[in-house]
């Protein structure tokens, strides 16, 4: 596979991307960040939430000891917030396991919450030049259109086989060179649609390219029909304009982030307005509300449909907010806390945009 890697070596010279926040300096803590907001999330989104990450949090031992709504905070619009809570674990444990310095092997750092075999091969390899495969999906992409892997990637024999390639790739000497310029590849050149074959450095000895069948690689995932859920979420707004906002358990969807109170419809319950169950004793309804427009969010395995209520309500003698559980939230957002998207977007329709 020398042939493999020197090539994709030789392109990386010439057109691999340099100028990314986390290529600069790319310490252990650089790079893991990165890497953990690139999951499932397209780098132009990421580069904004990296710089503000970096700016409050500019080394573990910060991030460690910061709150966890500071991190979620810091979050909000990035989804996939379990991201978010084992980054502050996994900071924890840096600090408080390894004091403060990353571990120097793929199985420590796997043993970190919410780091995986590749993302822990990238750490090793992107910062600290071991020699270490990876296989995020623009390498499974590159690898199973090069070999033409049948069958989609994440099943268990398709990604075994992968992983056996991607470890036969990866070079002895310049680990950290090949595996960013290998990612460059599949984000830049064999992307998902339309990849720019011509221009491939590969294209000569692409199984796939050779034998025209690139729209075939890789497998995609079998389609299945999600289900619908749908939840009525109460917009309470007090006398001086703020929106009562409730912090959810720290597991499950949307864990630790606040929300609005929400109840669940069962399928083809008509949307009831009146009585309100389980009100917080310290909120009183002046009226039944009005509707706001429905909205639809989509998660990986279900839609959910949310059906917005604003109410005006009167603070029923409690003046204190019990932080950990719930909030007054003022609509100039002053007020640092991660919210779950969907409240996000509601919010911004009450006030000037987060």
């Amino acid at each position: 596979m020398s042939d493999f890697s020197d090539n994709v070596l030789a392109w990386f010279k010439s057109h691999g991307r340099r100028d990314l926040p986390w290529q600069k300096k790319p310490t252990p803590y650089r790079v893991w960040v990165s890497e953990i907001m690139l999951q499932q999330t397209q780098v132009a989104t990421v580069i904004p939430y990296y710089q503000r990450f970096m700016e409050k949090f500019p080394n573990v031992a910060e991030l460690a000891k910061a709150d966890i709504d500071q991190v979620l905070h810091l979050w909000t619009g990035l989804g996939y917030y379990a991201r978010a809570r084992n980054l502050h674990k996994a900071a924890q444990t840096v600090v408080e396991k390894f004091s403060s310095e990353f571990p120097k092997s793929v199985e420590a750092l796997e043993s970190l919450p919410g780091i995986g075999r590749s993302t822990a091969g990238a750490i090793a390899a992107l910062s600290m030049n071991i020699q270490a495969p990876i296989l995020d999906g623009n390498v499974k992409r590159v690898l199973a259109r090069f070999h033409t892997i049948e069958g989609w990637p994440e099943q268990t024999k398709i990604k075994n086989a992968l992983w056996q390639i991607a470890e036969q790739s990866t070079p002895i000497k310049d680990v950290a060179a090949y595996t960013q310029a290998i990612m460059d590849l599949g984000a830049t050149v064999c992307k998902r649609s339309n990849p720019s074959c011509d221009s491939c450095p590969l294209n000569s000895n692409c199984l796939a390219f050779t034998t025209n069948s690139i729209k075939k690689y890789p497998g995609k995932k079998p389609k299945k029909k999600l289900p619908v859920k749908s939840v009525v979420m109460y917009i309470f707004q007090n006398e001086s304009g703020e929106v009562y906002l409730e912090k959810r358990p720290p597991n499950g969807i949307w864990g630790s982030l606040y929300s609005f109170p929400e109840e669940v419809l069962e399928a083809n319950t008509a949307l009831v307005h009146e009585p309100f169950e389980n009100i917080p004793q310290h909120i009183l309804p002046l009226e039944s509300g009005k509707s706001l427009q429905p909205l639809r969010h989509t998660f990986s395995h279900y839609h959910l449909d949310i059906n917005p209520r604003m109410v005006a309500v009167k603070q029923n003698g409690v003046e204190i907010a019990e932080t950990d559980h719930w909030l007054w939230y003022p609509l100039d957002h002053s007020v640092e806390v991660g919210l779950a998207a969907p409240v996000k977007k509601l919010l911004s329709k009450l006030a000037v945009p987060l």
